[in-house]
């Protein structure tokens, strides 16, 4: 939403603006709701990142803590710049977060172990040049959308396979946190000429970005969970505080 207010980052050109008025708090940040509300993100991420590191699970699950700090940090670029390339810098670790879900889902059936790795790999970085040279929004979120699909039937696999509680009550906050989200961004995508006219902006939008944290955060605690009862880890879910889930595991001692 545009406003006559002078900027530190000029015009805006990224293909996207979104239901918050520009620069409404500060010279510097365009969109300050949509900016901040990443911070939840990253955090929840470096709490999740600790914890696969303290435990010693697979390196793979603290890539996929760090792909998630690193996308809300692009997030926050694009919110508080509105420029094309921290746009760029937003979209394409989204892309890289789902082709890291798509591996940690599928790569444990997966008999060729290299060549799932190499072709992810090839994938991204083939899709980060492009990205860099061709504008397309509908284009992108197609694409997203098909790859965040080719994730459920192995969620759904993994969460028929878990007679855990606890583990099992991790999936379905996930899809709690997803189908909340996915409210607050239509709202905002859709009803935003209204909401203009409100009083108050109920910030459909900032609201995604945190509950999208939660929605990650949930969903990595529960595949860390999986793959625990896949190595024979013994997994337990606990709770920080009493409150925010995690996975304790007892690796069985070396003889």
């Amino acid at each position: 939403m545009e406003n006559t207010v002078s900027s530190f980052w000029g015009p805006v050109t990224s293909k996207t603006e979104w239901c918050e008025m520009n620069y409404a708090y500060s010279s510097y940040i365009a969109e300050f709701f949509n900016t901040i509300s990443n911070i939840p993100c990253i955090l929840l991420a470096l709490i999740g990142l600790i914890n696969a590191l303290r435990q010693r699970f697979e390196k793979r699950f603290s890539v996929l803590h760090i792909s998630n700090m690193v996308l809300s940090i692009g997030s926050m670029l694009y919110h508080a710049t509105l420029q094309h390339v921290s746009q760029q810098s937003d979209e394409t670790p989204m892309v890289w977060e789902m082709l890291l879900y798509i591996y940690i889902l599928y790569s444990p059936d997966w008999h060729y172990r290299s060549t799932m790795p190499t072709f992810l790999f090839l994938y991204g970085a083939a899709f980060a040049i492009v990205h860099s040279q061709v504008r397309f929004v509908i284009g992108f979120k197609i694409h997203y959308v098909i790859l965040c699909l080719l994730c459920v039937p192995r969620m759904y696999k993994y969460y028929i396979h878990t007679t855990d509680v606890p583990a099992k009550r991790l999936a379905k906050l996930y899809l709690l946190t997803l189908f909340f989200a996915s409210i607050f961004w239509l709202f905002d995508r859709l009803f935003c000429k209204e909401i203009s006219r409100w009083y108050l902006n109920p910030q459909g939008h900032a609201l995604w970005h945190v509950l999208m944290g939660f929605n990650s955060y949930f969903a990595n605690t529960f595949l860390m969970f999986c793959r625990a009862q896949q190595r024979g880890w013994n997994p337990r879910v606990l709770h920080i505080m009493g409150l925010l889930p995690y996975v304790k595991i007892e690796k069985p001692k070396a003889h």
